[in-house]
Formats: structure tokens, sequence, C-alpha cells
């Protein structure tokens, strides 16, 4: 029987160029493409793969969210990210989320076969990159935190920071990650603070800057 897959990426050039590769590993069928964390949520509810391949900054419900809604609702699928952030916090609450599989986008097209066939398998899987990071002693930081990536953001206030880099309401914010208004207005005050921001248009521009959101969004 092969192995059914979902890929969930916002930029429609990374789903054909996956697509194109899985489609010609053997045993190996691509059933949808997604490119949101919404989306891929109702693909899966749709056509209940063996595996989804799922990025981390989506827009509408990111990777994280839709990772733990996908392993609440269909534990038995395997989440393999693929994304472009190293950063510890990601890595682990991914995995605590419910992936089975961590690759960085810049491992080779074979590491992500390799680990779809493990966690078909029943075996989770990491790449050496982000398998290095994890082994770093927790809290030590390798370069000032004033140059690191998101000053020091817990992962709900990355989410946060970009949903409302998106223009989403703190209403449609709250709502969508299932939050208290005060809650997503506390997160807010919480992220200007720690980046030492001042209104929305200087969060939105941080968050543009660090990658975490883009103009497609």
């Amino acid at each position: 029987m092969g192995i059914r897959i979902i890929i969930a990426d916002d930029h429609r050039i990374v789903r054909q160029g996956l697509r194109s590769l899985l489609e010609q590993e053997p045993q190996m069928e691509v059933v949808a493409e997604a490119e949101s964390g919404r989306a891929a949520v109702a693909l899966v509810r749709q056509h209940l793969p063996h595996v989804v391949i799922m990025d981390v900054n989506m827009p509408d419900l990111n990777g994280l969210e839709a990772t733990r809604r996908i392993h609440s609702e269909f534990p038995e699928v395997k989440i393999v990210v693929l994304s472009m952030h190293a950063d510890p916090r990601f890595i682990i609450d991914l995995l605590k989320a419910g992936a089975h599989s961590y690759l960085l986008k810049e491992s080779a097209f074979e590491e992500l076969a390799q680990a779809i066939r493990l966690v078909r398998a029943n075996r989770n899987y990491v790449s050496p990159g982000v398998a290095k990071v994890l082994a770093q002693p927790h809290g030590v930081r390798t370069r000032d935190p004033r140059q690191s990536t998101f000053a020091g953001l817990t992962v709900r206030e990355m989410e946060v920071l970009k949903l409302m880099a998106e223009g989403m309401r703190t209403s449609q914010i709250a709502d969508l990650l299932h939050l208290s208004i005060k809650t997503v207005e506390t997160f807010r005050q919480q992220i200007m603070h720690k980046l030492g921001l001042r209104s929305i248009a200087e969060l939105t521009k941080y968050a543009l800057r660090e990658g975490l959101t883009s103009l497609e969004a």
C-alpha cells in the first residue's frame, strides 16, 4: 500500500517541486496540496492521508496550530515539519504539538523521503541540524539577544505577532487561536514590550523583516 501524502506550504513553487519529486518515489502519492494551515486541516479530514508535510509560516492558521489540531483529531496521521526555522522553541513546541519529524528546508530531498518512510513505520526523525540545536543546553545563547531573530518571544507570542502583522483584528485572533480577547491583548502588550515597538505598523515591519510573514500573506 502506498504512502498518501498532503503537502502544506504557502508557496506554490515549493508545493509543485515537492510533488514532482515525491511522485517519482516508489509507493508515494501526493493526494492534495494546502496553501494554509486551515486548508491543511480540512484536507486531512477529507483525504485521511498517512503523512502531512507541514510548513510553519502559513497564512490563516500557522503550522504549529495546524499540527496541534491534526494530531488531536487524527493521531494516526504522521506530520513531517519542513521549515526554515532552527529556533529550538519552534522545534520543541512542534514536537510537543504532535509532529513526528522536523527537517530544515536546507535538507536534501533524499532526507525528506527517508523521514516520510520512517514516520510511516512509526519512527520519529529529526535532521542532524535540528538534533544539534536540540543538543545545546537550554537557555544558552550563542549571540547577543538583541540580534536574535525573535528577541525572546515565546512561540505563542510569535503566532500572535504573525497574525497581527497579517492584519487580523484582536477578536479574529482570539477566535482563531481559541483564546480570550483579553489574553490576546496581553500577548500584544508583551510582544511590544519585548521588541521595544510602539505600534502595529512597527510590529508589521518587524515581522516582515524577520521573515515571520510576507507581503503575500
